[in-house]
């Protein structure tokens, strides 16, 4: 069941990245639909924002992977996120990005400086013995690592809630 739930979280994230590049594209061309600023952008950020605590929940209380100090400052980040979006969702207040963009790039941070520990354990850092930031408990596609998937998450969601805010130039 914990690998299937691996494999699952590693494809999510690729789906992710997906939309991360379509995000990405859409800005740069200065062409975001308003079928996707308008109803699709908020809602998609509060999904993945769920979907990476309930992925986080899962992976410590029913996988018994043991969080890491990086991994606990990564779920205080990420949790509010969840709030946060849905109520955006919900108003349709496209002025979000001013409370996400900080705590999203705060957690992206975080993330980035968890990936390097992961990739080169004699960084250190405030690792505890018991939980040690290095440990690679998910390894999809060679790449794919929960530090991994948290910060395709935090861009996602940031990115998403920039979108909300284009305005249409098509």
């Amino acid at each position: 069941m914990v690998a299937v739930a691996e494999r699952i979280a590693g494809l999510l994230s690729l789906v992710t990245l997906a939309v991360i590049v379509y995000l990405l594209v859409v800005l740069i061309r200065r062409s975001v639909p308003p079928v996707v600023r308008n109803e699709i952008a908020l809602p998609l950020a509060t999904l993945i924002a769920f979907g990476a605590t309930a992925g986080s929940l899962f992976f410590s209380e029913v996988a018994n992977y043991t969080p890491c100090v990086l991994c606990w400052y990564q779920r205080m980040a990420m949790y509010p996120l969840v709030i946060i979006c849905g109520v955006a969702a919900w108003r349709r207040d496209s002025h979000v990005f001013k409370t996400v963009l900080p705590l999203g790039a705060i957690g992206a941070g975080i993330s980035i400086w968890h990936i390097m520990i992961e990739r080169r354990p004699a960084l250190g850092g405030m690792c505890d013995p018991a939980a040690p930031c290095a440990l690679k408990w998910i390894n999809e596609f060679g790449f794919v690592t929960l530090p991994t998937m948290a910060l395709i998450a935090f861009v996602a969601v940031m990115l998403l809630t920039v979108v909300a805010r284009q305005k249409h130039t098509v």
